[in-house]
């Protein structure tokens, strides 16, 4: 606290003291320097905190500085996951003709961890009604929602979307199946009912689908921002610029459609984007070269170079 009289604060730096005599250099200084005004961080009144904000380290350190031990908080929403497929090998299994190694699940646990879920990972679940609807059962029982990966395609052995009408219960069953975008086509969002008559519960399912760039791009822009909303959150877009496109880009109207894409600084300071050359949905690697998605809107054609487009940053969300 600055004594009665006093307006200035001189850093201990820039004076000197010798015989008991502090010498402060001319013109170093103005009135009123090095003061903190009471309240200039928070009035009186003012909230701190509001409901739904992140508890971020910022965010952290201001309660820390009011004294505050403990807040409410909302308790860490509960997401069970479990790819589906009898052609899914978990890591260990040797390899088979036909099989791929489970990508996906590796992926969602890394993508869930950094919002600060609780994950039940339930493993790989077979092609076979009887295993798909025991699986959907006991996620819906532990969780508030559960993803899945593959089994959401026309496919013969595509059982979710039949399960999720037979579990539906009074839940909802199916929001909806399709969405026209790229990659990420067969989406399934809906609830499965869990519980008993008189303790009834259900769970949001998001089925993704197999394809592992697929799984990443619908968790960004679909999954995520849901599971920020069930938490309580009030921000849940991912942070998006604009950059200019250094190539062409094909691009047909009636889909929006997610490119990987490299973001950089051009000599001029101006933020400038390419994409990372094959865009099929099962090129993994192309997201590790990425740090951004390319948006190309619904109604959006064929973009030329030097166009200005809309680019979802990885940054914080994988």
């Amino acid at each position: 606290v600055m004594p009665a009289g006093l307006d200035t604060v001189v850093p201990q730096e820039l004076a000197s003291e010798r015989d008991g005599t502090v010498t402060i250099p001319a013109n170093t200084l103005a009135r009123g320097d090095n003061r903190r005004k009471c309240g200039e961080d928070l009035m009186q009144g003012t909230p701190a905190l509001r409901q739904g904000q992140w508890l971020g380290p910022a965010a952290l350190g201001l309660i820390a500085s009011l004294g505050i031990a403990e807040v409410p908080v909302r308790r860490r929403l509960k997401v069970a996951y479990f790819s589906t497929g009898n052609e899914i090998l978990s890591l260990g299994e040797a390899p088979r003709p036909g099989a791929v190694y489970d990508s996906n699940r590796y992926t969602v646990f890394g993508l869930l961890t950094r919002m600060g879920v609780e994950v039940l990972d339930m493993g790989v679940v077979p092609d076979a009604p009887q295993a798909l609807e025991a699986a959907f059962v006991e996620a819906a029982q532990r969780s508030d929602a559960i993803i899945t990966s593959g089994g959401v395609s026309v496919g013969e052995a595509d059982y979710t979307k039949a399960m999720m009408h037979k579990l539906a219960g009074t839940a909802g069953g199916v929001a909806f199946w399709r969405i026209a975008m790229r990659p990420g086509r067969p989406m399934a969002v809906g609830r499965i009912a869990a519980g008993t008559p008189q303790a009834p519960r259900s769970a949001v399912l998001f089925g993704l689908p197999g394809n592992p760039v697929a799984v990443m791009v619908t968790f960004l822009a679909f999954v995520r921002p849901a599971l920020l909303r069930m938490m309580g959150s009030q921000a849940t877009a991912v942070p998006m610029l604009r950059a200019h496109s250094e190539e062409p880009i094909r691009k047909k109207a009636g889909r929006t459609e997610y490119q990987r894409g490299i973001v950089s600084s051009g000599p001029d300071g101006a933020l400038r984007v390419r994409t990372t050359g094959n865009q099929g949905s099962g090129v993994l690697s192309s997201m590790v070269q990425a740090n951004g998605l390319i948006v190309l809107g619904h109604d959006q054609g064929n973009v030329a170079v030097g166009d200005e487009v809309d680019v979802m940053m990885f940054d914080g969300a994988i």
